[in-house]
C-alpha cells in the first residue's frame, strides 16, 4: 500500500497576513525544545465595594474597643486630689483715693462741652464777619458738608472726613483794616486712630508744598506756623499775602488761617496760633 507523499503534496499553510515571506537565509530550528516563561505572579487589588466596608468596620470596632477598655481602667483607679484654690489674702489699701479732677483741669470737661467756647474771642475794635457775607459758619458752627465745602475736592474731602471720624467743627473769623483771620477747631471722635494728628501733620504738608516758611509752635509739639514766601496775583487784584498755623490736643485739630493785601509778620501768625492753643 502506497503511503501518501509528504508535505510537499499537501495545500500550504494559511500565513497570517502581515507575516513575513519566510527566508532561505533563516537558521535551521533548534532540536532543543523552547523555553515556556513562567506565568506572571497575580497582584492583589486594592480591596473594593463591600470587603472595604467590612475592613473599616473591623477597624472602628477596634477603636471603640480600644476606647471603652482604657476608659474602665482609668475608671477604677483612686481619684488624684485637686490642687487649692485659694490665694493669699490681699490687704486692701486703706488710704485715700484721688480726688477727682476739677472742671478747671479736666480736659474732657472742655473739650465735650461747648466746643465754640474755646475759640479766640473776637478783637475788640474788630468787627467779626457779617453772617449775610459768610452763611457757613454764622452761629459759630461748621458740619461735615460745610466744612468739606472749603476744600478743593469737595466730594473726596467730605468721604475722607467721614472715614476719619468726624465729630464736629467750631469757627469764628473777623476782618481788620488789612487782614482777615478765621480759626477752625475740628474734633473727631477717634475711635479708630489719632485723627487730630493726622488732620494737623496734612495741613501742614500741603503748607509746605506752597512754599512757605515755617517755625515750631512752643508747647504744641509739632505744631507749625506757616507764612507764604511770595503772595498770589491776579490782574485787576492786589496781591494776596497768606499765613496759616497746624497743630492738635488730644482729639481736637486747630487751624489758623490769614489772608491781606499786606505782608503777614511771623508773630502775628505765631501769637494767634499759641493764645488759641492755651485755650485747649
Amino acid at each position: 500500500m502506497e503511503q501518501p507523499e509528504e508535505a510537499a503534496d499537501a495545500p500550504d499553510a494559511p500565513r497570517p497576513p502581515d507575516a513575513p515571506e519566510p527566508s532561505s537565509d533563516a537558521p535551521e530550528p533548534s532540536d532543543a525544545p523552547e523555553a515556556v516563561p513562567a506565568p506572571a505572579a497575580a497582584v492583589p487589588d486594592a480591596p473594593r465595594g463591600r470587603t472595604a466596608a467590612l475592613i473599616g468596620a473591623a477597624l472602628v470596632l477596634g477603636l471603640v474597643a480600644g476606647t471603652c477598655a482604657g476608659y474602665l481602667v482609668q475608671a477604677g483607679r483612686e481619684p488624684t486630689p485637686l490642687p487649692s484654690l485659694s490665694q493669699p489674702v490681699l490687704e486692701q489699701d486703706r488710704g485715700k483715693a484721688p480726688a477727682p479732677l476739677s472742671a478747671a483741669r479736666d480736659r474732657r470737661v472742655k473739650t465735650d462741652g461747648d466746643l465754640r467756647e474755646l475759640l479766640l474771642d473776637v478783637p475788640r475794635g474788630v468787627d467779626p464777619v457779617d453772617p449775610d457775607e459768610w452763611p457757613e459758619g454764622a452761629d459759630g458752627w461748621l458740619d461735615l458738608a460745610e466744612y468739606a465745602n472749603g476744600f478743593e475736592e469737595t466730594g473726596a474731602a467730605f468721604g475722607d472726613f467721614l472715614r476719619n471720624e468726624f465729630r464736629r467743627a467750631a469757627v469764628t473769623a473777623w476782618d481788620d483794616e488789612h487782614h482777615s483771620v478765621e480759626i477752625v477747631l475740628v474734633q473727631y471722635r477717634q475711635e479708630e486712630y489719632m485723627a487730630a494728628s493726622e488732620a494737623s501733620s496734612n495741613g501742614q504738608y500741603w503748607a509746605e508744598e506752597a512754599g512757605s516758611e515755617s517755625w515750631a509752635i512752643p508747647g504744641t509739639g509739632d505744631g507749625r506756623a506757616y507764612v507764604l514766601d511770595e503772595p498770589e496775583t491776579e490782574p485787576g487784584y492786589l496781591p494776596l499775602y497768606s499765613a496759616q498755623a497746624h497743630a492738635w490736643r488730644g482729639d481736637i485739630a486747630m487751624e489758623v488761617w490769614m489772608y491781606g493785601s499786606k505782608p503777614i509778620k511771623k508773630k502775628t501768625i505765631m501769637g494767634l496760633a499759641e493764645r488759641q492753643m492755651e485755650r485747649l
